[in-house]
């Protein structure tokens, strides 16, 4: 029992790895923000491999997208 317990764990954990990676290769993010249009910063877009938006403008976003 314990065997298929740490199976699946290990392939929820590679699965979750893969997915970070692709977002990882997304693509270039944006040099301004897609809603407000300020500039944003160059750490978050390294950071955030294809990011369309400044971090207050995405924090906004996910707000609305949780209700």
């Amino acid at each position: 029992m314990f065997d298929r317990a740490q199976e699946l764990e290990q392939r929820q954990r590679e699965e979750a790895l893969a997915r970070h990676a692709a977002k990882q290769q997304a693509g270039s993010s944006f040099s301004h923000c897609n809603d407000c249009g300020e500039p944003i910063p160059e750490r978050r877009r390294l950071c955030v491999p294809g990011c369309t938006r400044c971090i207050d403008c995405q924090n906004e976003h996910e707000k609305r997208s949780a209700r």
